[in-house]
């Protein structure tokens, strides 16, 4: 596995991609609505920021008036999304998706649960 990138949660995407792709030298890559959040990618070379804004009442806005901004989640490309969930179930591991999902990009993912992992929200994305 590998680093792909870290979920930021944040109320003004834009302001902070324009704020991160001038201080990093950094270019949006990729831009689009999805479940209920505004969603922006960084290309960082070594992987990505993403920035998550609500634009409903969804996931991201309670993690948002519970913790304010901030980092979201920790994610990591796998070649076998399947094979690391039952790596992840094998270890003891609570996962939040037992089968992938859709996920923004394109790309199917899942979640384990940050009780499990040392408070870290962790997503497998498939690459």
């Amino acid at each position: 596995m590998e680093f792909h990138h870290a979920g930021i949660a944040t109320d003004d995407a834009a302001g902070l991609a324009d704020r991160y792709a001038a201080l990093f030298d950094a270019s949006i890559v990729h831009e689009e609505r999805f479940d209920g959040m505004e969603i922006r990618f960084l290309d960082l070379e070594s992987g990505y920021f993403e920035l998550l804004e609500p634009r409903d009442d969804g996931s991201i806005a309670r993690y948002l008036n519970s913790h304010g901004p901030g980092i979201h989640h920790l994610a990591l490309s796998t070649a076998d999304i399947e094979a690391a969930l039952t790596r992840a179930a094998e270890q003891g591991i609570d996962r939040i998706d037992d089968e992938p999902r859709p996920g923004a990009w394109g790309h199917e993912v899942a979640f384990l649960h940050p009780a499990s992992t040392g408070g870290v929200l962790i997503e497998f994305v498939a690459d």
